[in-house]
């Protein structure tokens, strides 16, 4: 059945945009709503990882049940290079496009999860059905706060 392949994409994606809101949060840590935000959105999807590792278990898919995990030199040097950078003009553009790059990448985990719940209805899985409306919703959630950023934070930064 091909509802193992689109549980490994959901996990996959979970797994990237999980990542992609850590190196967010280590990038601005002198921003701290979005050093904060991104930390606890980033639990999020976390969660949604070993969810899915659980649910694909029984669907006889062997997924990892920790999320990727980028604690490294080069996490701990880009956290440093933030607290140096500050606030200064480029930090702004760096902000922006790290929220960009959010924003595509909850947008891709949202559609994976839309196209399980399609297959979850499809195949009658009322289990799998329940872990899609329990997830999806904050995956979205994490899609509006990284639209919402950009909206705030975009004319200062591009008009400045």
């Amino acid at each position: 059945m091909k509802l193992r392949i689109i549980l490994y994409e959901v996990h996959r994606s979970e797994n990237a945009l999980a990542l992609q809101l850590l190196r967010l949060s280590e990038r601005h840590k002198s921003d701290h709503e979005v050093h904060h935000v991104a930390r606890d959105l980033a639990a999020w999807s976390r969660q949604h990882v070993r969810e899915l590792a659980e649910t694909a278990a029984d669907h006889g898919l062997r997924l990892d049940h920790e999320p990727n995990d980028e604690w490294s030199p080069a996490a701990w040097l880009r956290e440093k290079s933030s607290e140096l950078a500050g606030r200064r003009a480029q930090a702004g553009l760096l902000l922006l496009r790290g929220l960009r790059t959010t924003y595509v990448k909850a947008a891709a985990a949202s559609l994976d999860w839309e196209l399980l719940a399609q297959t979850a209805q499809a195949a009658k899985d009322a289990e799998l059905l329940a872990l899609t409306k329990r997830c999806h919703p904050q995956t979205l959630r994490q899609q509006q706060w990284a639209k919402a950023m950009i909206k705030v934070i975009s004319p200062q930064v591009l008009t400045s």
